[in-house]
Formats: structure tokens, C-alpha cells, sequence
């Protein structure tokens, strides 16, 4: 089983009431959002065994974008897109062998209760942001949880200019 859940909460999307649900996609704010976390975990040297993503556009566009700096290809899980839970990250570690890293992008609420599932913390998982957690069977830790403005910063900092 994975040892690492890393957690990309999708990006900036269009307005609740302008479509249907599952077919709202990414803001240009959002776009960018999407890639400067791809472009910061790349820099951080982070390397992912799958990227898992919510069908939802929102979600498939945040992954898409991100993982073009991560050399990894999304793949879509139904079960990122509504009610998403600790049993579930379970099954998509399962897969995977104990130094792997899993990548997997969604949505709120269900992110910010999988991190109180496995760690017990409470957080304020912004849209666009990253967290990682050591899941465990019975118990997790967490690891990091970047915001939007801190992956910016990572990327600038570490990303080498073109």
C-alpha cells in the first residue's frame, strides 16, 4: 500500500448557478492555480506513482494541467467526484507499493475529512491547494498543506527560468 496521499483540491471554477454541476470548469485563475501547483511539486522533486481525478471538468482540467510538469498521466475515479472518503483513499493506495506516492484531485468537503479521518486535523483546504498525508490502516499523519499563494511562491522560487 502507498504510504503517501498527496491531495490537490481543484482550482478556481466558474460560478454554482451558471451550469450544471459536474460541468463547471476552471476560471483563468483557476487554469493558473492548476499549473503553478504542478510546476511547485514538480520543483519540490515530488514524483507520483498515478494521479487519480474527479470526472467533474473543474477537477479533470486542475489535473490535467498539473500533471503536464509532472510527467504522469490522470486517470478518472468516480469516486473522487461525490462523497469521497477515507475507504476510498484506501482502495487507491491499495494499488500501489509502500514507497510510491499517490496524487489525487478533487473537492471539498470530502478532502478536508479524509485529512480529519487519518490525522485528526482540522484544516482549511483552499481551493488550488495541496496536502499530504502519511496514511496508515488505523491512522495518518499530516505532512504538508500548501496554499495557492505558497505553491506561487515555490514555483518561483525553484522553477528554473525558460
Amino acid at each position: 500500500m502507498a504510504a503517501q496521499l498527496w491531495m490537490l483540491r481543484h482550482g478556481e471554477a466558474v460560478p454554482h448557478d451558471s451550469k450544471p454541476d459536474a460541468e463547471r470548469e476552471l476560471t483563468p485563475r483557476g487554469r493558473t492555480q492548476a499549473e503553478v501547483a504542478g510546476q511547485a511539486l514538480a520543483a519540490l522533486n515530488e514524483e507520483f506513482a498515478a494521479c487519480y481525478a474527479s470526472p467533474k471538468v473543474r477537477a479533470w482540467e486542475t489535473a490535467t494541467l498539473a500533471c503536464t510538469a509532472l510527467n504522469v498521466r490522470p486517470v478518472r475515479e468516480d469516486a473522487l467526484s461525490n462523497g469521497f472518503n477515507r475507504v476510498d483513499a484506501l482502495a487507491l493506495l491499495e494499488a500501489h507499493t509502500e514507497d510510491e506516492k499517490v496524487l489525487i484531485v478533487g473537492h471539498n468537503p470530502s478532502f478536508e475529512q479524509v485529512v480529519y479521518d487519518f490525522t485528526g486535523a482540522r484544516i482549511d483546504f483552499k481551493k488550488g491547494g495541496v496536502a499530504a498525508i502519511d496514511a496508515r490502516r488505523t491512522s495518518g499523519q499530516l505532512l504538508v498543506l500548501l496554499r495557492p499563494r505558497e505553491l506561487e511562491a515555490i514555483a518561483a522560487a525553484l522553477t528554473p527560468p525558460r
